[in-house]
């Protein structure tokens, strides 16, 4: 019995003393996959959030899956380091997409894994594979964790991981400021996953009456230390900006001084509304055209300088050729403004914090800082925009006529006639059309109803596929701040669901905009919505509300869009791929509630109605399967 208090009383001081250095390095929020060989680690993590729940939340989602998807969002939506904890064998493999998905689109992951002790390894114990650097290169750090000792040198070591793991995922420990809309938390700084595997003899369960729980070993520095800088932790204060080289931004300004520059903005360019702002003001002071991704943060400004409409001008024939082109963050959503661009064979300048992700392989000059760092430089230097000012014209004439193209989609979806009611009852499933010669509502109507009903400072965060091409296209720039986030890493519609209801716990309102195979694919996420009702009881509120909008045309539309097109049978079989899913049965599966539309009137009413509801609600509309090119085509 001595022997086995001993275990327990180790595991306890060493685990809850990791836990407790997390929270001490920025880290708030754990997402739990239950199993038995990672007891200590869940019950550590629920303990230390029950004593003190404003240091940690815990969320349990029995689908490891849908666990480290949402644990993504959650990492996604605050920029801060989310742990995720699983326990031996097949558990760790199902994280592996959200892994490759947050080395990608660089979210700070921590996943933790349990597993057996050494004495079980390579002996077919139950439950028991190799899990060391189970991710190989996919993960910033991985750290195999000792068997727990009862000594203050393994309590050392446990903190010192705990730190060395929150600055793997999250180099240069800068910790977002909280209260700013927020755009992109995570993609312009180098975040990415980490991986700590821990070996956990019998007994499991932790002994929390052992003197020096959580305390152990901590610093003499507690409630200053931590990540300096850090909002929450010594202040609001952040690392002081780091400033480009007078020679490095002499540089820049003699490649764009004299020459047609624009700046081509994809996701990552802004964290926040302001730091929108700076961009705004610095392009116009250099005379830039901003080619704003909708993942970019820059659509949620009216300003002048902002190009919302990119992909339609680089349709027209006679788009403003660029001679420069600065690119900050990733490509954008649009395949043909990187064509285009790529064509035209601009001098490139990428401006990364530590990346060209440049698979055009035209990169000239490459400035290794996040994008707000080299605009604050350059907005401290004289330029002469006077050279690329008709340029700046050029690019806004076009856009102001193409927004005219876009924005007509609102009138072609005006209803009155008898043909616009069987039409809406024949997208609906509910009865034949009176006339077969009525169009369907394009996917644009919808998309144009929710971004003129969502909230100010909600999210729309969008799935893959034709929902964030939609989104590309009929989301014009206003003064209406949105959080637009999406899965753009891999560009994979695995765990879509999972992540926008991370992402929609740091947000009143979010509306999640999806298509059927998205949401098939990850339905198990709609479980989660009982853990949102509890973990915002526990902290006597209500839970964020999330609207669903399916645009449900039963099969992969977008193959439509795509070379693979074709009438012969494979085309359909293969690509289209019709499912026949009765999203309402889901829907009532997990306790959501439910309404189909079949008009944009008809949308707009029931969108109204739903947000605010606390919880996760679902509105679906039924489109065609075929015919997603032509309903695009007239905005476009």
């Amino acid at each position: 019995m001595a022997e086995t208090s001993s275990v327990q009383q180790a595991t306890a001081l060493v685990v809850s003393a990791f836990f407790d250095e997390l929270a001490r390095w920025g880290v708030r929020e754990v997402v739990v996959s239950p199993g038995s060989r990672s007891t200590a680690l869940a019950m550590c993590a629920y303990e230390l959030g029950r004593r003190e729940p404003e240091r940690m939340t815990v969320y349990v989602d029995i689908d490891e899956r849908s666990a480290s998807f949402f644990a993504l969002g959650l990492a996604k939506a605050s920029g801060r380091p989310v742990a995720l904890v699983c326990t031996s064998g097949t558990a760790l493999a199902n994280y592996y997409p959200a892994v490759l998905e947050a080395e990608t689109s660089r979210v700070p992951l921590i996943v933790l894994s349990g597993d057996r002790p050494p004495h079980l390894q390579g002996l077919g114990a139950p439950q028991t594979c190799d899990q060391v650097k189970a991710y190989s290169d996919h993960v910033r750090r991985f750290i195999q964790m000792p068997l727990a000792e009862e000594s203050p040198r393994a309590v050392s070591f446990a903190r010192q991981a705990a730190r060395e793991l929150v600055l793997g995922a999250l180099p240069g420990g800068r910790l977002p400021l909280e209260g700013d809309a927020v755009a992109s938390r995570a993609c312009s700084r180098m975040a990415g996953p980490v991986h700590a595997n821990f070996p956990f003899d019998e007994p499991l369960k932790p002994d929390f009456s052992t003197p020096g729980v959580f305390s152990a070993g901590r610093s003499a520095l507690d409630g200053a230390g931590g990540l300096v800088g850090a909002a929450g932790v010594v202040g609001p204060e952040v690392a002081a900006v780091s400033r480009l080289s007078a020679a490095v931004c002499d540089q820049v300004k003699a490649l764009i001084s004299g020459r047609r520059a624009l700046v081509l903005a994809g996701e990552g360019t802004c964290e926040s509304l302001e730091e929108a702002r700076e961009v705004a003001a610095w392009a116009k002071a250099y005379g830039l055209p901003l080619l704003a991704d909708p993942l970019s943060g820059l659509r949620s400004l009216g300003d002048e300088a902002v190009i919302d409409n990119y992909d339609n001008v680089l349709g027209r024939d006679d788009f403003p050729v660029p001679e420069v082109v600065i690119r900050f963050g990733r490509y954008p959503v649009s395949k043909r403004c990187v064509q285009k661009l790529a064509a035209a064979r601009p001098i490139e300048i990428v401006v990364d914090a530590g990346e060209t992700r440049d698979f055009n392989a035209m990169t000239d000059l490459f400035v290794a800082c996040s994008p707000i760092d080299f605009v604050r430089s350059l907005l401290t230097c004289d330029c002469d925009a006077q050279a690329s000012a008709g340029f700046l014209s050029a690019w806004r004439e076009a856009n102001a006529a193409e927004r005219a193209r876009i924005l007509s989609v609102e009138e072609d979806s005006q209803e009155g006639t008898a043909g616009d009611a069987a039409d809406g009852a024949e997208v609906a499933g509910d009865a034949e059309p009176e006339s077969a010669a009525v169009a369907p509502r394009p996917e644009g109507a919808y998309v144009r109803e929710i971004l003129k009903a969502a909230p100010a400072g909600s999210c729309l965060f969008s799935a893959n596929s034709m929902a964030i091409r939609a989104i590309d296209t009929f989301y014009v720039k206003g003064d209406k701040p949105l959080a637009v986030l999406c899965n753009r890493g891999l560009n994979g519609i695995d765990g879509t669901v999972s992540t926008a209801l991370g992402v929609a716990q740091h947000f009143e309102q979010t509306t999640f905009l999806t298509g059927d195979f998205t949401l098939q694919h990850d339905l198990g996420g709609l479980a989660l919505q009982r853990e949102i009702a509890q973990v915002a009881a526990e902290r006597g509120k209500l839970a964020p509300s999330i609207v669903v909008v399916l645009l449900n045309n039963n099969g992969g539309g977008i193959f439509e869009m795509l070379p693979q097109a074709s009438d012969e049978p494979y085309f359909a079989r293969l690509f289209l791929a019709p499912q026949d899913v009765d999203f309402s049965h889901a829907a009532a599966a997990f306790n959501v509630p439910y309404r189909k539309v079949g008009t944009p009137s008809e949308f707009s009413q029931v969108y109204g109605e739903m947000l605010g509801t606390p919880g996760i609600s679902l509105i679906e509309v039924k489109l065609p399967l075929s015919g997603l090119k032509a309903r695009y085509r007239a905005y476009q």
